[in-house]
């Protein structure tokens, strides 16, 4: 995951922090975007910085009957109930029990819905070129809404919306 536009965070907390820290507008609005970086099954995947509000440690999620299997459940995180949507199942990825390097990052969507995907661990806060992403054609199913490249790897950047799209009456 490591490529000439990544920047080296030793732990998940400078992560969290780099995630909070403020954009900064450059003369040409275009030339960088910064996305978090994480791993599912070994890939690279990664979500816009701007819409993570924080990454959390693993804790006791409490399940919630009759929903989809993607749905692990709820956590509380300061008072607020948060769900939690397993990212491998949500891509149809093989199931692996979450290990010691899991993570749930914290995000919030367009509409300002907050929830949580459990991934198999975070990597880094990349910055990529604007020309260096290549978007999944319209109306094509899924949750990947690009691809970019970075030094010798292509990262898949997830689409939020249809990440965080739970049936409404659960």
């Amino acid at each position: 995951m490591r490529g000439p536009h990544a920047e080296r965070a030793p732990g998940w907390e400078s992560l969290a922090r780099a995630a909070l820290r403020p954009r900064r507008v450059a003369e040409d609005p275009g030339v960088l975007r910064r996305l978090l970086a994480f791993e599912l099954e070994g890939a690279p995947y990664a979500v816009p910085v701007e819409r993570v509000r924080e990454i959390v440690r693993l804790r006791p999620i409490t399940p919630i009957p009759r929903t989809p299997p993607d749905v692990r459940g709820v956590i509380s995180l300061r008072g607020e109930i948060v769900l939690v949507i397993d990212a491998r199942q949500r891509l149809q990825l093989p199931q692996a029990p979450p290990t010691r390097s899991s993570r749930i990052i914290v995000v919030q969507n367009d509409e300002g819905r907050v929830a949580g995907l459990l991934v198999d661990g975070v990597n880094a806060v990349l910055r990529v070129a604007e020309d260096a992403f290549r978007l999944t054609p319209p109306g094509e199913p899924g949750a990947v809404a690009a691809l970019c490249r970075c030094g010798d790897r292509f990262v898949s950047v997830l689409d939020l919306e249809r990440m965080l799209d739970v049936d409404p009456d659960v």
